[in-house]
């Protein structure tokens, strides 16, 4: 096609599968790649993401959009197909503005604005993409019919206009997390998106909830993060049996639910007993979402080497004290996790220079999934800001409960939670409130 011009064809082989990658030039300088599997010039729809490029997004995981996340699903469904393409279109970042314009419409967030409004502030254009150069693309590689991997309606306006035939849309759903929930309101309030954070929280796991709702307005002191305990417990408060198992109190969805919630915040801890009897790996696989930092209080470096929250991604802070010795330090570090010294406090690290240490390095958000031990100590001094609770239709007799002894004699003097928010599951209650 006239304008769009071949350049070269590779063998790309990636994380998601070998994808044949084709280099288009649609005008000087600039370059749009095609990343195919399958024959695409049979005639019958194929399947397409037209991705438009993000550099914070896609290549450096920026948080502040969902980018990087429908270009990693969009690659996964198109392999599992067996048969699609994604487009991955340059000269779109920031919605056509560009990079450096797209980071000064950050500041303009930053001071209050919204997407759209950061935009028109810099007497930039809401949306200055343009979708006939894909059209020229998808036609160069014999592809006139698609079925579009999208939440964006002008996409497909904007390649119909062109001639592509657009057979129907999929939207690539992702799970919200707390620096990106008013982009993702804006896009779907002021642009016309659709699904762009998946259903209520009735809906099935495969539609992530929204887990944003429930931690709460995220507005973190300035010495500590904004804390947010999550456990799950059965209808008698139990978190565990005498024995110690706990695989699995909650249903499906409430799991799903926690991993949201994960993906909802800048990082997520536990304390070193739950690496020990739990091995878990903290990270976000129930929902599509960013998996947060992941950060051990282990005052004495006793997490295995071999510990799943040390293999691969995201990084693992391990905070420890001066009691673990060099030997360990250098352990884990070779593992791949970061280590921060610290002062002790009762029964290991102490909580408030861990805190400080995680606002310091810029967590705004933290989940707590456990162990009783750091729910009950956090909770003592004061450093809760919300408490999420998942309550199972079980009833164990005996086991081990989520919090422990605070010194409370008197039921007026226990602490006080409000602003409740409750939520049902196909099995569970998840109940959610302010502390104090």
């Amino acid at each position: 096609m006239n304008g769009v011009h071949e350049l070269v064809r590779v063998v790309l082989p990636t994380q998601f599968g070998e994808f044949r990658v084709t280099a288009f030039e649609v005008q000087p300088g600039l370059v749009y790649l095609a990343l195919a599997k399958g024959e695409l010039a049979d005639g019958g729809p194929v399947l397409t993401r037209l991705h438009s490029e993000c550099l914070t997004g896609d290549a450096l995981g920026s948080l502040r959009c969902d980018c990087g996340i429908q270009l990693r699903r969009a690659l996964r469904r198109i392999s599992a197909e067996g048969r699609g393409v994604l487009l991955y279109a340059t000269g779109h970042e920031g919605r056509g503005i560009g990079l450096v314009n797209k980071l000064r419409a950050y500041v303009e967030q930053d001071e209050g604005a919204d997407t759209v409004d950061a935009n028109l502030r810099l007497g930039l254009p809401i949306d200055g993409r343009r979708y006939d150069e894909a059209a020229g693309v998808l036609r160069e590689l014999g592809v006139t019919s698609v079925w579009l991997l999208t939440n964006n309606p002008d996409k497909v306006r904007g390649l119909r206009h062109a001639g592509i035939t657009v057979e129907g849309t999929e939207p690539l759903r992702t799970a919200a997390h707390s620096r990106n929930v008013d982009y993702l309101r804006t896009k779907e309030q002021r642009l016309g998106h659709l699904d762009t954070a998946g259903e209520e929280l009735d809906a099935a796991p495969s539609a992530p909830p929204d887990a944003v709702r429930l931690i709460g307005e995220v507005v973190p002191p300035p010495d500590r993060p904004y804390v947010v305990l999550k456990y799950a417990q059965t209808l008698d408060g139990r978190i565990a049996t005498a024995g110690g198992d706990s695989k699995w109190i909650s249903g499906e969805e409430e799991r799903a639910l926690s991993h949201a919630l994960r993906a909802a915040c800048d990082a997520v801890m536990v304390g070193v007993g739950t690496v020990l009897r739990d091995d878990p790996q903290l990270n976000v696989r129930l929902v599509p979402g960013a998996s947060p930092l992941r950060v051990v209080l282990d005052s004495t470096l006793r997490t295995p080497s071999d510990a799943l929250l040390l293999d691969g991604e995201p990084v693992t802070l391990l905070l420890t004290t001066e009691r673990a010795s060099e030997d360990d330090r250098k352990r884990v570090q070779e593992a791949g996790a970061g280590v921060r010294v610290l002062p002790p406090g009762p029964g290991g690290v102490d909580l408030a220079a861990a805190l400080r240490e995680l606002r310091a390095s810029g967590v705004r958000s933290l989940l707590v999934e456990g162990g009783a031990q750091v729910i009950t100590s956090l909770l003592s001094a004061g450093l809760v800001d919300r408490v999420v609770v998942g309550t199972a239709p079980k009833i164990i007799g005996a086991g081990k409960e989520a919090v422990g002894d605070l010194g409370v004699a008197r039921v007026t003097d226990g602490i006080a939670l409000s602003n409740r928010s409750v939520h049902l599951t196909a099995d569970d209650v998840v109940t959610a409130w302010d502390v104090g």
